[in-house]
């Protein structure tokens, strides 16, 4: 399997479904409290736009527009980030925070 192939499964089967799941749940509390709490707030826009980029990575798979050296970096910090225990922000470290 190549790398790129690798990158739409991680995606399409285990990523992006996780952070639909995610959203659902802070649905579900905003429902049960009837409010959506600042923090909430921030952590449904993060992740809708992370989603949306994810979606663009894998539309750029399918339209033939991702390199097997891209893709194989993408796998590499998906799984470092699958690893990571801190789910609130999917184990990304700000670019800042590993220098």
């Amino acid at each position: 399997m190549s790398y790129i192939e690798k990158l739409e499964e991680l995606l399409t089967k285990s990523v992006i479904p996780d952070i639909t799941e995610r959203l659902d749940e802070i649905f579900e509390e905003i429902a049960g409290n009837k409010e959506a709490t600042q923090d909430a707030k921030e952590e449904i826009e993060e992740l809708r736009e992370f989603k949306s980029d994810l979606e663009d990575v894998v539309g750029d798979i399918k339209n033939g527009d991702m390199e097997e050296e891209e893709a194989k970096e993408l796998v590499a910090d998906i799984l470092a980030a699958q690893e990571c225990e801190d789910e609130e922000d999917f184990g990304f470290k700000d670019e800042e925070e590993n220098k």
